[in-house]
């Protein structure tokens, strides 16, 4: 087994007395804004900028992506050469170079804001190399310091303070909430305590965050990459170290107001009967939403999809079926993912043109073989498949051009699913490897499909994407993937949505009800409707049936009631998001960014703030018991008025159609008018009239 292998396993305790830290061999120089210092492994750049510190072993031999919006422009600094240490400095930041080994120390205004370990070992300096050159990887180490929370790194569903995880940033298909996999990663993570970092790489990263068998007080990172591009940020909290990271690598536009509303879905509606009569029953109801959803099997044929093509055997007017649909005040969702089946004779025009992922073994077409273990009676077993090689330009340009004619059709926006599926043996037209590719290809997916909305779609660009990677939330939005349909499901769900909102990524829905081993739990259903008000986008989807009715009257009752809350908070989310995308600051807020002053808070990671000043504590069990913290101040209930008292926790007991959300006293809420979808709103936000907490 090699050293990186040994590493990034599960139960790894490498022998870091065996590996060799990076020394200094050469006089520091500087070129223009860099500094090159010369080592044993190659030269290293350092850069110093607004936000903190640039460490490279020079350029990426296969480009970048464009996962940063633009190159961050650097600082420029003075060189100080001392025995054994090179100092570099630019305006209030000083970062300290000591040779041997190569280690560093990063202040500002004098304040020690990271550097390499202080961890030491009986019989050497550093516990774990600060810096390593190994096998196609490089291994940095980073200081903790004892109770030092570390979040972010994407959407995970356990607990948001990574402390003492092995986690690995690599997109996979989850399959659930219930284990360390997930489909949207980032490696960046940042702490309370005014530090945060990227490793700018395509491809996986494992972070031992305070890891006992590594070491309780030092964060180590394998990247898995020749090159090394380390970004270390020196925000004061958490708001403006999401401020640096979505400065450097994109923010999210405010997405159109109709993806506020409902979006309503399951997999699958079977026939455009079905979906007409679901769309009719819903109007008729009175239940307020904007979009309904044709997933996957629902509009292509399975055994030939993907591409773009309704199926022939039941749509035979998908044109009328749209307009059908448009003439109630429905947008359109269509379901697509990045693969073809080799049943289609699409897979053969685009082999030829070399316009698939190749096996590297055999430089044919890569046919993808699908675990059929997921696979039942609803989700039918999938063939071989083909997948789009985006780094090929002309690839990338039929992709996006094969979204005009539906878009044209009617369909409004994309459910970009999948994008998990490339292997190591598959091979790019840029010459990039499966295990390079892996991560990155959903960031070329979601820019490809994002890029045919902005074209083609008349009703603004929007897009669901499963899969994502650094700068994912340039092409807004992301939903959480497949939750088992219990409590703990939903609570997985939520957190991971949380999480997502810690990595940079503003929006996030959940699939409210759960999206497998329904179990038709009213209860749960609307438990998970009422959390899901107060996030940025809400779909109810999952296997089966999803409207408020198929649960029973009560249900239905308690979520209709529920969805017009979401409709009335429209002006007040919508305001949430012209933050995001001017921050980067996430519509719902884990209590450690909302309350940067109050570390009781941040204990409390099932709550979370929506907005700038509703405290949401969803109930998660069937008995309706709720335990909140309110930080400091006086609080009242909303929208009932109720006063209670901050600085405490309380325990509450909610009827089925209570929620546990809270503003503090002074809050000014803007609530809209009652209305079924956005579209009689005119195109923007309208506030009817606010909500105060007096």
């Amino acid at each position: 087994m090699s050293v990186v292998q040994d590493m990034v396993g599960a139960s790894a305790s490498p022998n870091w007395g065996r590996i060799p830290a990076v020394t200094v061999t050469g006089k520091a120089r500087l070129a223009g804004d860099t500094v090159i210092l010369e080592t044993d492994a190659g030269p290293l750049w350092l850069t110093l900028h607004d936000f903190g510190a640039r460490l490279r072993t020079g350029e990426r031999a296969i480009g970048g992506y464009g996962l940063l919006a633009e190159e961050p422009e650097a600082l420029t600094p003075t060189l100080t050469a001392e025995e054994g240490r090179t100092v570099v400095a630019a305006g209030d930041l000083t970062c300290t170079l000591d040779h041997a080994p190569l280690s560093f120390t990063l202040t500002r205004a004098g304040r020690v804001v990271q550097s390499s370990p202080t961890d030491g070992h009986f019989v050497r300096r550093f516990r774990l190399p600060p810096f390593a050159k190994l096998d196609g990887a490089w291994f940095v180490s980073l200081d903790l310091k004892s109770g030092e929370p570390v979040y972010g790194l994407g959407e995970k569903w356990g607990q948001l303070d990574h402390r003492g995880q092995l986690l690995r940033s690599r997109n996979e298909d989850a399959l659930g909430v219930n284990g360390q996999w997930s489909y949207k990663n980032t490696p960046f993570a940042w702490s309370p305590e005014g530090w945060g970092l990227l490793a700018h790489t395509p491809a996986p990263v494992t972070h031992g965050v305070g890891y006992a068998p590594w070491s309780q007080r030092a964060y180590g990172l394998v990247v898995e990459d020749d090159h090394l591009d380390l970004f270390l940020f020196t925000g004061a909290d958490g708001a403006a170290l999401l401020e640096q990271y979505t400065g450097l690598t994109g923010r999210a536009p405010v997405p159109p107001l109709w993806s506020l509303g409902v979006i309503l879905s399951k997999a699958y509606y079977r026939t455009p009967e079905e979906v007409i009569a679901v769309a009719t029953e819903v109007r008729a109801k009175g239940m307020p939403c904007d979009t309904i959803t044709f997933d996957g099997r629902a509009w292509q044929d399975t055994d030939t999809r993907f591409a773009f093509q309704w199926d022939p055997k039941r749509f035979h007017d998908p044109a009328a079926t749209l307009a059908t649909l448009k003439a109630m005040d429905f947008k359109i969702c269509a379901w697509e993912y990045p693969l073809v089946s080799v049943n289609n004779p699409l897979f053969d025009e685009l082999a030829a043109k070399g316009w698939l992922l190749k096996d590297r073994r055999t430089g044919e077409a890569y046919r993808y073989q699908w675990d059929l273990e997921p696979f039942g009676p609803v989700l039918t077993p999938l063939p071989d498949s083909g997948l789009i090689d985006f780094t090929h330009p002309d690839a990338y340009a039929y992709w996006r051009e094969c979204h005009q004619p539906l878009f044209a059709a009617g369909v409004d926006m994309i459910k970009a699913d999948f994008g998990e599926q490339v292997e190591p043996d598959m091979l790019a037209s840029n010459g990039e490897t499966g295990h390079a590719l892996h991560n990155v290809y959903a960031h070329l997916y979601n820019r490809c499909v994002y890029e045919a909305a902005e074209r083609y779609c008349a009703s603004g660009p929007f897009l669901f994407s499963r899969a994502s990677w650094i700068g994912a939330q340039r092409y807004p939005a992301q939903w959480g993937g497949d939750p088992q349909a219990d409590w703990e499901g939903m609570a997985g769900n939520l957190r991971g949505g949380l999480s997502w909102g810690l990595s940079g990524a503003p929006y996030y829905a959940t699939d409210v009800g759960g999206f497998y081993r329904d179990q038709r739990d009213p209860i749960l259903y609307v438990r998970w409707a009422q959390a899901a008000v107060f996030s940025a986008h809400m779909r109810l989807h999952g296997i089966g049936p999803r409207e408020p009715w198929s649960y029973g009257p009560e249900a239905e009752a308690a979520t209709l009631a529920a969805l017009k809350l979401r409709y009335r908070l429209i002006p007040y989310l919508h305001a949430a998001m012209e933050t995001a995308a001017a921050t980067g600051l996430p519509v719902q807020r884990a209590m450690a960014l909302a309350c940067p002053d109050d570390r009781a808070a941040w204990a409390f990671e099932d709550q979370f703030f929506c907005g700038p000043d509703l405290l949401v504590a969803p109930c998660l069990n069937a008995a309706g018991t709720v335990t909140v913290y309110l930080p400091a101040g006086q609080w009242r209930r909303f929208p009932d008025g109720a006063v209670l008292e901050g600085g405490r926790v309380h325990t509450l007991t909610l009827a089925l159609d209570e929620m546990a959300v809270f503003a503090r006293a002074g809050s000014r809420i803007p609530l809209g008018p009652e209305v079924e979808h956005t579209g009689a709103l005119g195109g923007r936000p309208v506030v009817a009239e606010y909500w105060t907490a007096d």
